[in-house]
């Protein structure tokens, strides 16, 4: 997927960018190449596989749910930024917190906020078992994210805790998505969520299978939950 290609797709689901945003887009790619020779943040850095499996697989979460508006906006794991940073940049209104467990890729994100001049946006250093937590951030967001994080049981302790009573947590899944769900049901009725609604779909040009669920917090979360680090990969929800 080259720039055009890009723009004209995202513009053919209702999402015009600006030439501002273009440019975002543009340096989010250089920065993440450059850092990427010192650190590990992807695999991926042909720029056609960046812009298609990155920029616009991210951005997909909002050709389902409406980013534009002012949201508490959280991301589980981002890692690079994905899926939180190319909807950011698609969508300015939002507020994103990113909380993720390495520090090395605190640093890349806060200086790539920087460069590319993007407001209303934090970083976090914690695991998400501790930050779920936390006074500040229990049930404090609109939206919760996470895109490859882990099975759909373990994501859903990790970040439903997060969502705000009425707010959606936004799993976005590969094709494996819908056995996850299935197994993850129990888990996700648990800590308080009810499936709202779920889309399958295909990326374009390689034809990849993605889905993606959004899950309504319909009760609060249990405290016991998120259990402490690792536990809820060790011995997830079942």
């Amino acid at each position: 997927m080259n720039t055009d290609q890009f723009i004209k797709l995202l513009a053919e689901k209702g999402i015009s960018l600006t030439s501002i945003q273009v440019e975002q887009y543009e340096t989010y790619y250089r920065l993440l190449v450059e850092w990427n020779e010192k650190m590990n943040l992807t695999a991926i850095t042909d720029k056609e596989d960046v812009y298609l499996k990155h920029f616009f697989d991210s951005i997909t979460a909002g050709f389902y749910f409406n980013f534009n508006q002012e949201l508490k906006v959280c991301d589980v794991g981002a890692g690079a930024g994905f899926p939180s940073i190319p909807i950011k940049i698609a969508f300015p209104k939002i507020h994103v917190t990113i909380v993720d467990s390495l520090n090395k890729r605190i640093h890349f994100l806060e200086n790539l906020a920087e460069k590319l001049q993007l407001k209303d946006v934090q970083f976090v250093h914690d695991r998400a078992e501790t930050f779920g937590q936390s006074k500040e951030h229990r049930e404090a967001y609109d939206v919760v994210t996470a895109r490859a994080v882990a099975r759909m049981s373990v994501l859903s302790e990790l970040c439903l805790p997060l969502v705000k009573v009425g707010g959606t947590f936004i799993a976005m899944k590969g094709a494996s998505g819908s056995e996850e769900l299935q197994a993850g049901k129990k888990a996700i009725s648990l800590l308080g969520g009810a499936v709202e609604d779920s889309f399958a779909f295909s990326l374009p040009f390689e034809e990849s299978e993605r889905n993606i669920f959004l899950v309504r917090k319909e009760k609060t979360t249990p405290k016991k939950y998120p259990r402490k680090p690792g536990t809820p990969n060790r011995s997830p929800i079942e």
